[in-house]
C-alpha cells in the first residue's frame, strides 16, 4: 500500500507531517518564552534564545541543496524526513529532566539542534510534496498542510501552557516528542515516485538543474510576488494586538481572539481556498483572495474611522481578514509549488518561503514605523496599496513543465516554462 497513490492518503500523510512540523514551531515561538519567564529566566536571555532558535527556519534554504542532491535509490526524501524527525524527538527527551535555568547552556544547545532538525524536516516534506502531489491536487493538499500546521501550533503553543500549569514542563516535552514520532508511522506506507528518487541524485546534475531553475523568469517574478503580495495582512497581523489594545479591547478578549477565531478562521480558509484554486485556476484564485484580504482591511479602517469604539466591527473585520489569509496562504503556497522545478524542489521552494518570511519581516517593520508617524489607518492603507500593486505580477506566472524526468551531465532537459 502506498498512501501517496490517492488524494485521501496524501491528505493524511501531509496533514500529520505538518502537525509534527507545526508543534515545535508553536512551542518555540508561542509557549517557550512564557514558560521560561515563569521559571525566572531574564527577559533578555529569553529573547536571545528565541531569536537564535528561529534562525534555522530563516536560513534553511542554505542547506536545502543537500536534501535535493544527496539522495540515491535507498535514501530519498522519506529517509530525510524520518531521520530528521527521529533527531527532533531525541533532542527533546533529555529536556524532560533538565532544569532550564540551572542547565541553560545544555538546554539551548539541545533546542538549537532540535530547531535545525525541524527546519530540515520542513525542507524534506515540502520537497516530497512537490514531487508526489499532482498539480491538480496541490491546492487542497496545501489546505490540509496549513490545517495540520495550525493544529500543531495551537496544541503546543497555547496548549503547552495549559498542560505545564497542571502537569509540569516535562510532560510537554514528552507529548511533543510523541507527536513528532507518531507521524513516522505513516511514512512506513509511503513509496516515493520515481521523479523523487535516485535518478535525480548527484551534485553535478543538481547544479545544472538549480542553475536552470533560477534562470527562469517565473522564478524571479514568483520571488517578487512572495516578497510583496502579503504586505497588507503581514503588517496588519503584526499590529493587530497593539491596535486592539489601543482601541480599548481587553487583554483577555484579545487573547481569546487569537486563540480561537484567528486559528479557526485561518484553518477553514486554508481548507476551502486550496480546493477552490484546484478548480478555478491558481493565479485567478490567488488574485481573488488577495483582493479579499485587502477589502477586509479597508473595512477595518472604515470601522476604526467612523466608530473606533465598536469592538464588534473591529474584531469582525479582522476575523474576515484571517479567513482570507487562510484562503490566500494555501493557494499561494500551491502556486509556488507549481512554479518549482521538482528536481530541485527543496531548494527552490525553500527560497520562495524565505521570500515570504522576508515579507513578514519588512512589512511588520514598515507598518510599525508608519504607525509611529501617521497612525494605524495610514499604515494599514499603505501596506494594502503595496499588496494591490503586486497583482499584475500574476499575469506573467505559469507553472513549470518537464519534458524529461531528470537531467544528467550529458542530457540537459530544457524544461521550458509554459507561456
Amino acid at each position: 500500500m502506498n498512501l501517496l497513490d490517492k488524494d485521501s492518503g496524501r491528505a493524511l500523510v501531509f496533514t500529520l507531517l505538518y502537525v509534527s512540523e507545526g508543534g515545535p514551531i508553536g512551542f518555540i515561538w508561542w509557549a517557550l518564552p512564557t514558560l521560561l519567564r515563569t521559571r525566572g529566566l531574564p527577559v533578555d536571555e529569553i529573547t536571545k534564545l528565541t531569536a537564535i532558535l528561529v534562525l534555522p527556519w530563516v536560513f534553511k534554504f542554505l542547506w536545502a541543496p543537500l536534501v535535493d542532491s544527496l539522495r540515491n535509490q535507498k535514501w530519498g526524501f522519506r529517509a530525510w524526513i524520518m531521520s530528521s524527525q527521529l533527531l527532533m524527538g531525541s533532542t527533546l527527551i533529555p529536556l524532560i529532566w533538565l532544569d532550564p535555568v540551572s542547565n541553560y547552556s545544555l538546554w539551548r544547545g539541545l533546542l538549537l539542534l532540535h530547531a535545525f532538525s525541524a527546519a530540515t524536516q520542513d525542507v524534506s516534506v515540502d520537497a516530497l510534496a512537490i514531487n508526489a502531489v499532482p498539480e491538480h491536487s496541490r491546492g487542497a493538499i496545501n489546505g490540509y498542510m496549513q490545517a495540520g500546521m495550525l493544529l500543531g501550533r495551537s496544541a503546543f503553543g497555547g496548549g503547552a501552557l495549559l498542560v505545564s500549569a497542571y502537569l509540569g514542563l516535562g510532560w510537554v516535552f514528552l507529548a511533543l516528542a510523541v507527536c513528532v514520532w507518531f507521524s513516522l508511522v505513516v511514512l512506513l506506507f509511503v513509496k516515493e515516485p520515481d521523479s523523487a528518487g535516485h535518478r535525480r541524485a548527484g551534485f553535478t546534475a543538481f547544479t545544472l538543474n538549480i542553475r536552470q531553475a533560477f534562470q527562469r523568469r517565473n522564478t524571479w517574478i514568483g520571488l517578487l510576488f512572495a516578497l510583496f503580495s502579503a504586505a497588507a495582512f503581514e503588517a496588519t497581523g503584526a499590529l493587530a494586538g497593539p491596535f486592539l489594545i489601543d482601541r480599548g479591547v481587553s487583554k483577555e478578549t484579545v487573547g481569546f481572539f487569537f486563540a480561537v477565531p484567528v486559528v479557526l478562521g485561518t484553518m477553514i480558509g486554508g481548507l476551502i481556498g486550496g480546493k477552490i484554486s484546484d478548480r478555478i485556476g491558481r493565479t485567478r484564485a490567488v488574485g481573488i483572495f488577495l483582493v479579499g484580504f485587502v477589502v477586509a482591511i479597508l473595512l477595518l479602517c472604515a470601522g476604526d474611522y467612523y466608530d473606533a469604539r465598536s469592538q464588534l466591527v473591529l474584531l469582525g473585520s479582522l476575523s474576515v481578514m484571517y479567513i482570507f489569509i487562510g484562503l490566500f496562504v494555501a493557494t499561494s503556497y500551491a502556486l509556488y509549488m507549481d512554479l518549482t522545478d521538482r528536481r530541485v524542489g527543496g531548494t527552490q521552494f525553500s527560497t520562495f518561503m524565505a521570500a515570504t518570511n522576508a515579507c513578514e519581516s519588512w512589512a511588520g517593520w514598515a507598518g510599525g514605523s508608519i504607525v509611529a508617524r501617521a497612525g494605524y489607518v495610514a499604515s494599514f492603507l499603505t501596506m494594502s496599496v503595496v499588496s494591490l500593486l503586486s497583482l499584475p505580477l500574476l499575469r506573467w506566472l505559469a507553472p513549470v513543465t518537464h519534458n524529461e524526468p531528470s537531467i544528467t551531465n550529458n542530457n540537459r532537459d530544457e524544461g521550458e516554462d509554459q507561456e
